[in-house]
C-alpha cells in the first residue's frame, strides 16, 4: 500500500516567494527611512524658483524683455515645442515677441505644481503647469526647464513647453 509521504518541514527561507518577499520588505524597510527626511523637507530651491517667479512678474507687467531675463543669452538657449525649435537667445526673443506683441496679447500668466530637482551644483531640471488668460481665452500646458548656474546665476538653458490644446 502506499501512504502519503508527509510534507518534509522546510525552512521558511526554503520558499522562494517567501524569501522574495522578505528581501523586498527588509529593503523598504531599510531604503524607507533613508527617503522619508528628502520627502519631508523637500527643498523647493528658492534661489531656481526665484528665476520663475521674476519671469511671472515680468510677463504680467508686458515686460518681455524682462521675462527672457530668465533664459541664457547665448546661441545655444534652446525653446522647444511640439512643433519644433527654436536656437538662440535671440531667436526665442524675436519668437516670443511676433506671438506676443504687446502686453494684451501677452494676457496673464500664472505657474502651478512646480517641481524642482538640482542635479548639482550648477544643474537643476523644473517643470510645472502654465496657464495663460487672455481675456476670456485661457490656455493651459506644461513645461520641463534644465536650468544652469552660469556666471553665478540660475538661467533656463532649454525650454520644453506643451501645450494642453
Amino acid at each position: 500500500m502506499n501512504r502519503p509521504v508527509p510534507p518534509v518541514a522546510r525552512p521558511w527561507y526554503a520558499d522562494y516567494n517567501a524569501c522574495a518577499m522578505w528581501i523586498c520588505v527588509r529593503s523598504c524597510l531599510f531604503v524607507f527611512p533613508l527617503l522619508l527626511p528628502a520627502c519631508r523637507s523637500a527643498p523647493n530651491h528658492p534661489e531656481i524658483r526665484a528665476v520663475l517667479d521674476e519671469q511671472i512678474v515680468a510677463w504680467n507687467g508686458g515686460d518681455l524683455d524682462g521675462f527672457m531675463r530668465g533664459y541664457w543669452k547665448s546661441d545655444d538657449v534652446v525653446f522647444a515645442t511640439p512643433g519644433g525649435e527654436t536656437r538662440g537667445w535671440q531667436q526665442v526673443i524675436e519668437r516670443y515677441r511676433r506671438r506676443y506683441p504687446d502686453a494684451a496679447a501677452m494676457g496673464h500668466l500664472s505657474f502651478d505644481r512646480i517641481t524642482i530637482a538640482r542635479k548639482g551644483q550648477t544643474e537643476a531640471e523644473a517643470c510645472g503647469v502654465y496657464r495663460l488668460e487672455r481675456g476670456e481665452e485661457k490656455f493651459s500646458g506644461r513645461f520641463f526647464l534644465t536650468l544652469r548656474r552660469i556666471d553665478g546665476a540660475w538661467v533656463i538653458v532649454r525650454d520644453y513647453t506643451v501645450s494642453d490644446q
